[in-house]
């Protein structure tokens, strides 16, 4: 039995992060689906900033909808519904399998809105709305300014993959802001039931402190501060405030591991799949990751509600002068800012392909 298979029987979600019209033309995420276990996907505006500019794929319907006048965001979600609405159809049996439980595709806001609440949820409400998929999570980062986006977005029914976070602090925060907009529907006889996944960034963290930590402290930090969120979740679950929704029909908001693609030459290709195994999960995979776990990876134990020696690793980190809550608040502003270049190298690419294709005519 392949790995993917194991990690999947062991509770954990197994989803592709990555799209590509090449992916869905040619029956890869098909297939990705059957042989590997794969029940969902996430995409990002770098994902898409590489499909689009390393494709031939999109030239046909960026020609068309230039042709009707289409540019900018406007042309780039349009090439992007589709894409996306054909995984959902994908994934529509898995969801409809696990009641809403799993089966779900991401798309993101636009990453300028970063900082912008009131254009945050208008722009969540539009997307959601246009795609017309019950199984599609909006993207929304937990920043400052994203969370009472979070908040309204749930309590509208529209389900949230809240991006961006790195540290339990601020995965706590966001997991409030999910749980005040279902008690708000609770509380206006509304049905609680609405989907929301946490995206916690691991190997970013360790490409944030090489040389500046011990050399065998290399490759654990992600994972220590995963570990410790990975607690948090776990008592949120059984805390009376979320057993109180949960009676009412509400869904749990799912921790979902991002990032997980290692980016140290000198460690395993599949160390953040096999140390971050969880029940009640998601581990979003790079595709390369993803055929990597399935060829040679193991699925061993899963992490303890403890969390483990997290503590004891994170202080090894402090004693090495690594302040973690700092560190947090600078990945993700390091974050918004890399979506916000993606985004705008998406935009140049639709724009000079478009304006290629014109001249081709």
């Amino acid at each position: 039995m392949r790995a993917t298979q194991l990690l999947h029987d062991l509770g954990q979600s197994l989803w592709l992060d990555n799209i590509t019209r090449d992916l869905l033309n040619d029956g890869t995420l098909k297939r990705y689906v059957a042989e590997f276990s794969v029940t969902g996907l996430t995409s990002n505006p770098t994902i898409f900033d590489h499909a689009i500019k390393n494709s031939s794929s999109y030239d046909h319907a960026i020609r068309e909808s230039a042709a009707k006048g289409e540019n900018g965001e406007e042309l780039f979600f349009e090439l992007a519904l589709e894409d996306i609405t054909r995984a959902a159809d994908l994934f529509r049996p898995v969801y409809d399998r696990t009641n809403g439980v799993d089966g779900w595709v991401s798309l993101e806001v636009s990453p300028l809105l970063a900082h912008d609440t009131a254009s945050t949820l208008v722009e969540a409400k539009q997307l959601f709305a246009r795609a017309d998929r019950p199984n599609l999570l909006i993207k929304i980062p937990g920043t400052k300014e994203g969370l009472p986006a979070i908040e309204e977005a749930i309590f509208a029914g529209i389900p949230i993959n809240v991006t961006l976070l790195f540290s339990r602090e601020q995965h706590l925060a966001a997991a409030d802001a999910y749980m005040r907009g279902v008690e708000r529907r609770i509380k206006a006889g509304l049905n609680p039931k609405v989907g929301s996944v946490a995206s916690v960034f691991i190997s970013r963290w360790d490409t944030a402190v090489p040389g500046t930590i011990p050399t065998q402290l290399a490759n654990q930090l992600g994972i220590a501060i995963a570990r410790r969120t990975y607690k948090a979740y776990f008592e949120l679950l059984g805390s009376p405030r979320w057993q109180r929704a949960f009676n009412e029909g509400a869904l749990p908001q799912r921790l979902l591991w991002a990032s997980t693609g290692t980016k140290d030459p000198k460690a395993s290709d599949t160390l953040y799949i096999e140390s971050l195994a969880s029940p009640l999960t998601v581990n979003t995979m790079p595709e390369a990751t993803l055929k990597a776990f399935a060829d040679h990876g193991k699925a061993g134990a899963t992490i303890p509600a403890s969390g483990g020696d997290s503590e004891v690793v994170l202080n090894e980190f402090a004693n090495a002068r690594v302040d973690v809550d700092a560190l947090a608040t600078r990945l993700q502003d390091q974050g918004a800012d890399s979506f916000a270049k993606s985004w705008n190298d998406l935009l140049k690419v639709i724009s000079s392909k478009s304006a290629a294709l014109r001249t081709a005519v």
